[in-house]
This record gives C-alpha cells, sequence and structure tokens, in this order.
C-alpha cells in the first residue's frame, strides 16, 4: 500500500501547523484509515530518557497512534526553540534531506495518508543552503498550506501561495486557523484570502483547540485530501 502524503506548510511559525496536523491525523484514525505523521525537523524540545523529545512530533503520533519509532517521527530534533538552521549547528548537526525523503517514503508505504510536518514558515533555513521549500520539493509531496488568520495574513497567505508555486511544488489547497480572538473582518478576511490564494479553504479551525473537537471539523477537510489525485507520489 501506497498511501496519498502531504507537506503541511505555514505562512509562518505559530499559526497551527501541528494542531492542523494533529487534527487531520485524528480524522482519518477515526474514520479507520492508516495514518501517519512525520515532523522531519523540529526545533525546541527537551530531553526525556536520555533523548530530545519535540511535543509537536509526540502530538502527532498521540493524534494519529502510529508506532513508528521516534528516529523516523523526527529525525532531528533539535534542542534550541531557534531557527533550524542555527540549532543544528548548535548541535553540530547537518540536516540530510534526502533521509527525510528516504524515511517518508517508507512510512507512506504502510498508510492511507502521510502527513509531513514542516517548521516555520516555507522558506525556514535547515542549513547553510537549504531551506524547508527545499525539502517540500525533494519529497514531491504537494503543499497544503495553513494560514494563520491575524492581522497580515492575506499579505502572508500570497507571499506563501506565491513562493510555493516559484518553488516547483504542487499547491493543495488552505486550512485557516484562527489565532487571534480579536481578529476582526473575520469573514471579510476569509473572503480575500479565497480570491487571492483562488480557492476556498478546505477547512476552517476555531480559537480555542480541542483534539477531538478539531477532527470533527476538519472531517471534510480529510475526506477532499484522500479522495484528491494531488496526493499520489510516483
Amino acid at each position: 500500500m501506497i498511501g496519498r502524503a502531504y507537506f503541511i506548510a505555514g505562512t509562518d511559525t505559530g499559526v497551527g501547523k501541528t494542531r492542523v496536523t494533529a487534527g487531520l491525523l485524528a480524522a482519518g484514525r477515526a474514520a479507520g484509515k492508516a495514518v501517519v505523521g512525520m515532523k522531519p525537523v523540529a526545533a525546541g524540545a527537551e530531553r526525556i530518557d536520555g533523548r530530545m523529545v519535540s511535543a509537536d512530533a509526540v502530538q502527532l503520533a498521540s493524534a494519529s497512534g502510529q508506532s513508528t519509532p521516534y528516529s523516523d517521527l523526527n529525525p532531528y530534533c533539535l534542542e534550541e526553540a531557534i531557527s533550524p538552521h542555527i540549532a543544528a549547528k548548535f548541535a553540530n548537526i547537518k540536516i540530510d534531506i534526502d533521509l527525510i525523503v528516504t524515511i517518508s517514503r517508507k512510512l507512506q508505504e504502510r498508510a492511507d495518508l502521510l502527513l509531513i510536518e514542516g517548521a516555520g514558515g516555507w522558506y525556514t533555513p535547515i542549513g547553510d543552503q537549504e531551506s524547508m521549500a527545499d525539502l517540500a520539493l525533494a519529497l514531491q509531496a504537494p503543499v497544503l498550506l495553513v494560514v494563520g488568520l491575524k492581522l497580515g495574513c492575506l499579505n502572508h497567505a500570497r507571499l506563501t501561495r506565491e513562493a510555493i508555486d516559484h518553488s516547483g511544488c504542487r499547491f493543495a489547497g488552505w486550512i485557516g486557523s484562527h489565532i487571534d480572538s480579536g481578529f476582526v473582518a473575520a469573514a471579510e478576511n476569509l473572503a480575500t484570502l479565497s480570491q487571492l490564494l483562488g480557492t476556498e479553504p478546505l477547512g476552517l479551525l476555531p480559537h480555542s483547540a480541542e483534539v477531538h473537537s478539531d477532527a470533527v471539523q476538519l472531517r471534510d477537510a480529510l475526506a477532499r485530501l484522500l479522495e484528491s489525485r494531488h496526493g499520489q507520489i510516483t
């Protein structure tokens, strides 16, 4: 079995990528699908039982119910909550995109759906020359964009969509994540985002976060991703 795979990108850091990824995985699990999450690079971790562990990666594993070895779930777990390329340099680690691709292919072989969550924004550096954009392109996975709904999101979303296209990656759609409880003119902004991004959102998450309710909110989005031809990688 070779399932569909998507790369989860964000308009910035802290916009809800992990929450959206976990919600989609939980929705898939509830629907009886074999779903697997992967956080290739995580910056900001704590040492547990002698090894670095990312809370984001643990959240993906919990939502999906997967039993993936941690070294495959999160190949690069960096202690400092800073840009990954700096955190990797501090840890004397070089992030190997080819290794991440190899692991992702292995995970995809046993899943109906593999969701690969990026770190930071589209061009977040992961090395001296490489960024998250290079990783997404190497993975050949269509990009699902998480838009953090706040003041400035129109500019961030449009720039990121143009950057995705410029990078040669396929755009699979977007999900809105309410990260500002006081976001003014939300309906008007959502309409503008749909116009700028060329499509209606696959889903929207409210400001409050709870994995079960997120899974319910994202059931339709999950169904569309599973049905879409975009997620098939050859």
